[in-house]
């Protein structure tokens, strides 16, 4: 269960690892696309599978939310701030999933194959075509960076709510916020 200043266990451990995931993504997809050295073919095979890994927990993270619904926002938060909550989460699970399936059919596209491990392969979602390949690919960088304005914007508003308005909103989602809490009862 949650209360009105915090998340379960479970969704915390999904958010902060699901945050390292998508910004190790971000950051590979940049060095990618920046370099031409023997370093282009490393990033690639982190990038593929870390990309599918991101799908699936965000399923698993959609299907936990409905489980273990977020807790309340503050009661005195604008109705404007509300609904820019709702709005920039809706828009960040819709990037976590959109993301890499237009990545999984951008890949199919080119007939390339996303290796997860060893003689691991996923199937093509779509037979080849260079002119889709083409137009997957430059809406694969656009999302991207749609995502990347999203984190930005998301950590913008936790570090307002923690450094701020000092409301509890972004306690509830610190890893160490269990720990603080059973000390706290300690002593």
């Amino acid at each position: 269960m949650t209360d009105r200043t915090g998340y379960t266990a479970f969704s915390r451990l999904l958010h902060w690892l699901m945050a390292v995931m998508v910004l190790a993504m971000l950051f590979i997809g940049v060095g990618m696309v920046a370099t031409v050295s023997e370093r282009y073919n490393l990033l690639v095979s982190i990038h593929r599978p870390l990309g599918i890994a991101i799908l699936v927990l965000v399923v698993i993270r959609f299907v936990n939310r409905l489980f273990s619904p977020p807790p309340a926002l503050p009661a005195d938060l604008p109705l404007w701030q509300k609904l820019a909550a709702r709005l920039s989460h809706v828009m960040l699970y819709l990037l976590m999933f959109i993301q890499p399936l237009v990545g999984w059919a951008m890949l199919s596209a080119a007939r390339y194959s996303i290796v997860l491990w060893g003689p691991f392969h996923l199937p093509p979602l779509l037979s080849h075509d260079a002119s889709l390949y083409a137009d997957l690919r430059r809406l694969h960088t656009y999302l991207a960076l749609l995502l990347f304005a999203t984190i930005l914007a998301h950590i913008g508003a936790a570090l307002f709510h923690g450094l701020i308005r000092r409301d509890g909103v972004l306690a509830g989602m610190l890893p160490w916020r269990a720990r603080r809490r059973r000390i706290a009862a300690a002593e």
